[in-house]
């Protein structure tokens, strides 16, 4: 009998029945396409158009991913309420305008409400009425609450049933609410304070008898602190009015004037990269990691406002063109959450750098894998090669040398448990029942053959030896500077140049005008599916000049370029589909990392075009893009389509724009000092960068066409 063979879709067979990968409810419609959320570090507030969070939805009020808050309903006389407009005022702080239906017993529009919000160390809401009727009105508000605390691992896919665990201890007289649930040691508690006692509490609903007269005014200011402890980066606090007047200091405004600042003659370049820097001041973790408070980036909303390896790094590498601050960070909390020893279920090995974090229920009580958890084969190398570009960028000597022996022990797995069978080649495969079958594009059908088929495991994925190549160089780098091993530095450059020419042996395919494989199978099979990954390929440098032209004309068919980015995969591949996660989806970072290649290769002609691309697309989304868009070709859809549970913010998209500026610009730190090399679209007229931080001092930048010119700032 033939045993089963594990692949990313089954990675582990016959050690679980069924696995939820794949099986997650979308958003929308649930909470439809004008869902909102409020956000301050690992707390959201995610909810539909009118601020409501209907009970059995994946919005509510999450917390270090537990969720407080499942159920936030207004409602007047029984009817839901009807919403006229609704935005946000920072990433914290949103509004919601809303009225009244006929249906409620009141004349249509006949009263005006106004929900106003924001998150910080805690929920505020105000709740604000207001009657245009000549005569009096009574009409009953009535807001229900509930608080299931789902891990949010459960809010994707199923909710467990935990209503015998949770205790209800409402205030009798009106004040508030208090859910409280403990079980197997995890323990959490949500309450809810109002302004206005209610009238009565009916189950866990506030009920309100209102009368109004004409032009009268009303309002409820409600509140669901959080429990104490690390995690939101220096919140806003304030009475509503104050914060949406601006009348309270805002940390944001303080962060953000100490960051760089662009300017440009093309409005759209300027406001995505002012949208970047706010967003990336709202994704800010402030952890404690080992008894150190840091500083770093979560990876994005709703779904992954955590430390992650691949996505954590990407962005801080995106993002060293704005300063330091988060590469550093970045960089120490993983270091201190480093593999130490071999664990299956966690995928754990010495020298790994971990994949993601988790705090929820299901990570504490041992059910998920995430204390770390280490199922990435890219992390480790993304760490080594932002650690040699934060170097380049700060030439801090004395970090780089704090990290040595993470640095080593990162070496030390890529050559000794990255490459399990000796082969010369990074691979991967999960140990774990609950572990990832794809430790790069990380979802079950995210590697296939061009004919459809999943691959079988371990995988050698193209990219993990672009980044092994570019690690091992840059580490030589520092070996012959702050490390001080000119030994290492010997052996290391050895090794990238073996890894290169066997690479462009093994997965080079000259069939369809020639092309990269995505990776080698388990048999060592190249697995023949055109990528975005070839983008990656250039970025680290192990692209032969020689066959760069290939390698570009390739990524800008029209079978990969869509009009608005490089597609994940082929269209003329059999799993193609414009909607599918890494089946043909279009990632601004993916795409992010493709220009930076194609500009490191000089083909600044087709990185504008992406660039421009990315740029015309973030206009469609206020300025902000998403995580990823769907594959539809541009000249058949007017406008980019969101892929439809794209995180928004997410972090490596935030970052996106900053590294498509420092290819148009061509901002590189070259020994002590920055420099410029420009080729700026003619659409994008003159960009300038005060207070670019390098080396410990602040640099002034300005740039149109091929010219441009570098300074240090005065004063």
């Amino acid at each position: 009998m033939t045993s089963v063979r594990p692949t990313p879709a089954d990675p582990t067979p016959g050690l679980v029945a069924a696995r939820e990968a794949g099986d997650q409810r979308a958003l929308p419609p649930e909470l439809g396409p004008d869902s909102m959320a409020v956000l301050s570090g690992p707390t959201f507030m995610y909810a539909d158009r009118c601020g409501d969070v209907p009970p059995g939805s994946i919005g509510g009020l999450v917390h270090l991913d537990t969720r407080l808050v499942s159920e936030w309903v207004l409602s007047i006389n029984g009817s839901r309420l009807l919403a006229l407009r609704a935005g946000t005022l920072e990433h914290y702080a949103a509004e919601y305008v809303l009225t009244v239906p006929e249906a409620c017993g009141l004349p249509a529009d006949s009263l005006g409400i106004r929900r106003q919000r924001y998150v910080a160390d805690g929920f505020h809401e105000r709740v604000s009425l207001v009657s245009f009727r000549p005569e009096q009105v009574r009409f009953e508000l009535r807001l229900a609450v509930n608080a299931d605390f789902a891990d949010l691992f459960e809010v994707k896919s199923g909710v467990r049933d935990r209503s015998a665990q949770i205790t209800r201890d409402h205030c009798p007289d009106g004040a508030g609410l208090c859910f409280s649930y403990a079980a197997d040691g995890f323990s959490a508690e949500t309450r809810v304070r109002s302004s206005v006692p209610a009238d009565r509490v009916e189950g866990d609903q506030l009920v309100w008898e209102i009368e109004l007269s004409s032009r009268q005014e009303w309002e409820v200011d409600l509140h669901v602190p959080l429990p104490p402890g690390m995690g939101v980066v220096e919140p806003i606090r304030g009475d509503i009015a104050d914060v949406f007047h601006r009348r309270v200091e805002d940390p944001l405004r303080r962060w953000a004037e100490e960051r760089a600042v662009l300017r440009s003659d093309h409005q759209g370049l300027e406001r995505t990269v002012r949208q970047s820097r706010d967003d990336l001041a709202a994704l800010r973790l402030d952890l404690e990691v080992k008894g150190q408070r840091i500083l770093l980036p979560g990876a994005g909303l709703p779904w992954f406002l955590t430390v992650f390896g691949r996505d954590t790094l990407i962005t801080a590498y995106q993002t060293l063109v704005g300063g330091p601050m988060l590469a550093h960070g970045a960089l120490l909390a993983l270091a201190r959450l480093q593999g130490r020893r071999c664990g299956d279920f966690t995928d754990e090995e010495p020298g790994k750098i971990l994949h993601e974090v988790r705090s929820g229920e299901l990570t504490r009580t041992g059910v998920k894998p995430y204390t770390p958890y280490y199922g990435t084969a890219d992390a480790t190398q993304l760490w080594l090669i932002l650690l040699s570009e934060y170097w380049r960028w700060t030439q801090d000597e004395e970090t780089v040398q704090f990290l040595r022996d993470n640095a080593i022990a990162a070496l030390h797995w890529i050559d000794n448990y990255g490459d399990r069978d000796g082969d010369g080649y990074v691979e991967y495969a999960t140990r774990s029942p609950e572990g990832l079958g794809n430790q790069c594009r990380d979802s079950p059908d995210g590697v296939c053959f061009a004919d459809g088929r999943i691959p079988v495991l371990p995988i050698a994925t193209s990219d993990l030896q672009g980044y092994t190549y570019d690690a091992k160089l840059r580490l030589a780098e520092l070996a012959d500077g702050p490390l001080a091993d000119p030994g290492l530095a010997r052996r290391l450059r050895a090794d990238a140049a073996a890894l290169y020419q066997r690479f462009n042996r093994d997965f080079w395919i000259e069939e369809r005008g020639g092309y990269y494989a995505v990776g080698l199978d388990g048999d060592k099979t190249p697995i023949d599916s055109i990528t975005s990954n070839m983008g990656h390929l250039l970025w680290s440098g192990i692209v032969p000049r020689e066959r760069a032209d290939t390698v570009v004309r390739q990524l800008m068919a029209e079978d990969m370029f869509s009009g608005w980015g490089i597609r994940t995969l082929s269209r003329a591949e059999r799993r193609y589909n414009a909607i599918g996660y890494h089946l043909g989806t279009v990632w601004p970072h993916d795409n992010s990392i493709a220009v930076l290649g194609l500009t490191r290769y000089g083909y600044r002609t087709e990185a504008n075009r992406i660039s421009l691309a990315l740029l015309e697309a973030a206009e469609h989304f206020d300025y902000r893009l998403p995580e990823a868009l769907t594959g539809f070709q541009r000249e058949r859809i007017i406008f980019p389509v969101p892929y439809p549970t794209a995180c928004s913010p997410q972090a490596w998209a935030t970052g996106t724009p900053l590294a498509l500026v420092r290819s148009m610009v061509g901002i590189e730190p070259v020994d002590g000092k920055l420099v410029v090399d420009p080729d700026i679209p003619a659409e994008l007229g003159r960009i300038t960068a005060d207070r670019i931080r390098a080396f410990g001092k602040l640099w002034e930048i300005e740039a149109v066409g091929t010219s441009g010119h570098v300074r240090l700032a005065s004063g």
